[in-house]
Formats: C-alpha cells, sequence, structure tokens
C-alpha cells in the first residue's frame, strides 16, 4: 500500500526544508509542529542510532479550514492529523520529501465529507510537491 507522495529534490538538506515550508505555505498549509529526528534519536538513543537516521525531520503540516472541516465531520480524525511531511537527506547530495496521502483517511471512514477533504488536502499537497518539482 502506498501511503505517501514521494519526490527527490536536487538540493542539499536545509534548501530542501526550506523550500517545502514555502511550497506547502503556498497551498495554505502551516507547519504547527516539527520533529527533528536525529537530534530526537541523539537525546532519546545515542550519536550511532542518530547517524544511522541522519538528516531527517517530520513536518506537521495543516490547513486550519481543512482541519475544521474534518473534525466536523468525524471528531476522531484528530488522531489522523495534521498532515506529516518528512524531508530527509536521501543521496548524492539531494533530499527526498515524501507527504502523507489524506486518501489513506478515506479507507478509514465511510463518510463523503471526509472523502471530499481527504481529495482537497491530497491535491493541495500533490501541488505543493508539483511546485517543488519545478512542474
Amino acid at each position: 500500500m502506498t501511503y505517501t507522495h514521494q519526490l527527490t529534490l536536487a538540493q542539499p538538506y536545509e534548501e530542501a526544508v526550506e523550500s517545502v515550508r514555502a511550497a506547502l505555505s503556498e497551498q495554505g498549509f502551516g507547519v504547527i509542529t516539527e520533529i527533528d529526528m536525529r537530534a530526537t534519536f541523539e537525546a532519546k538513543l545515542d550519536s550511532a542510532a542518530a547517524e544511522e537516521v541522519g538528516d531527517y525531520v517530520i513536518l506537521g503540516a495543516c490547513n486550519p479550514g481543512l482541519a475544521r472541516r474534518a473534525l466536523a465531520a468525524e471528531p476522531q480524525l484528530g488522531a489522523l492529523l495534521p498532515c506529516n511531511v518528512i524531508v530527509r537527506h536521501g543521496e548524492d547530495g539531494h533530499s527526498v520529501v515524501e507527504a502523507m496521502d489524506p486518501m489513506v483517511m478515506v479507507q478509514l471512514s465511510d463518510s463523503e465529507q471526509v472523502r471530499a477533504v481527504a481529495e482537497d488536502a491530497g491535491a493541495r499537497l500533490r501541488a505543493a510537491l508539483a511546485v517543488l518539482a519545478g512542474e
């Protein structure tokens, strides 16, 4: 099962993180959470684990209007929010970007309102990735 949309950017990690933030913002998403996996592994495990994961950040992207619609349809969907977008160090100085596919929510709900929100969120996330890809 595919549950993310993925692309590789010919950008170093730090630059890619900023590009992703800008692309998400253009689609109405704000980053409300940020988890630096390298720092977390360093603090909670050890430096070997931190080196193993490398540069890897999870950005919790939220479009408040979409979140409001999703929660109005099914309050328990909050457990699936925000839409996580990861940026990680790839090969040859490139960066990998993966955005969760909101249609995963549809597999857990029969609600047409949830389907509409997931379709809208998915279109916006794909549009952000298309901007990053230069399309």
